[in-house]
């Protein structure tokens, strides 16, 4: 990677920047460095070196990004090389990497602060942002018009896929996954209810600004044409953390709509919520669990194994057994 290293710095005019390589977690795609220099801008520096994605998959991403920020959205905006180029494309040892270099958001992660909120604002404030932020999101991409094309939710969300990545000794939760793909075929994919999406929109991938709460969203690695109910999900299951401690249901999924009803309103704030949210939720948590579970098998099949039982267990019974909303309502 050194050469390719090299190369990145000279086709963004990086010299004399100091570099932080960001630490690989679980899952991981890309190798991360943070760029900084005194006075100046940071950046983050991404190098993409799996292979299982191509250049149309990286200029749609990076498009998408840049058409996002330019419009307003509170997102790290991509940053094009002296080439004028939003990907940069490098091999070594054979092997094609793409290089993308992108803003520092500002702020920082909520997992850095402790999960604490900015000093003095309540917790409401931040529900509410993160509505806003991914509500702008969704305005802008029921507007965009890509010039190159990212995947579909069905071109990997499929039972042909799946049913090679997935052992026959997992046959209930195959037939679970089944079923639940029939039912979003059945799903409108008008303009409305279908576009790009961010697939990953989680406190992982934004940072919060503490002095005003604002929010900024980065890695759209994972980005899709899938349903905007996806995201409104997602939000949804990365929310249970807040409440998980509560021992009544109950009372629990009384605090959970509390929470949702307040991100509901800052997305609200941007774009309209479909009035079939509240049937409908339930079906797309459960596309935000069948999408963990692709991921964990495809993940422990990059590295040559299977995912651990203790892993997929959980989120693989509420499928099999019609548990709503990942069981966190159950006793």
């Amino acid at each position: 990677m050194s050469t390719v290293f090299e190369k990145a710095e000279a086709l963004y005019a990086l010299d004399g920047y100091e570099y932080l390589q960001v630490p690989g977690h679980e899952g991981g795609r890309n190798e991360i460095r943070i760029c900084r220099k005194d006075g100046e801008n940071r950046y983050v520096l991404r190098f993409s070196a799996l292979e299982d994605r191509t250049e149309e998959d990286y200029l749609a991403e990076a498009e998408f990004v840049r058409y996002l920020a330019e419009h307003g959205a509170p997102v790290a905006d991509v940053i094009p090389s002296v080439n004028g180029r939003l990907v940069e494309r490098a091999e070594e040892e054979g092997k094609r990497i793409y290089i993308c270099l992108f803003e520092y958001a500002r702020g920082m992660l909520l997992a850095d602060n402790g999960y604490r909120y900015r000093k003095g604002a309540l917790l409401e404030e931040y529900f509410y942002n993160t509505g806003k932020a991914l509500g702008a999101i969704h305005r802008l991409s029921r507007q965009y018009k890509p010039v190159h094309r990212r995947a579909d939710f069905f071109d990997k969300y499929n039972m042909e896929y799946i049913g090679r990545l997935i052992p026959d000794d997992y046959a209930e939760l195959k037939q679970a996954i089944a079923r639940r793909l029939e039912q979003y075929r059945a799903l409108p994919t008008d303009g409305e209810a279908y576009g790009l999406v961010h697939f990953d929109f989680c406190d992982g991938n934004y940072h919060v600004d503490m002095d005003t709460g604002a929010i900024t969203v980065f890695d759209f690695d994972n980005c899709i044409r899938c349903w905007y109910m996806f995201d409104l999900a997602h939000v949804w299951t990365h929310g249970v953390g807040w409440y998980r401690h509560i021992q009544d249901p109950a009372k629990r999924m009384e605090g959970m709509k509390h929470y949702f009803d307040t991100v509901l309103e800052g997305y609200r704030s941007e774009t309209d919520v479909p009035d079939s949210l509240p049937e409908q939720l339930p079906l797309f948590i459960d596309m935000t669990i069948i999408e963990y579970i692709v991921d964990e098998f495809e993940c422990s099949a990059r590295e040559g194994g299977m995912p651990d039982e203790e892993d997929i267990e959980e989120e693989a019974d509420c499928l099999i057994r019609d548990i709503p909303y990942g069981g966190f309502g159950e006793t």
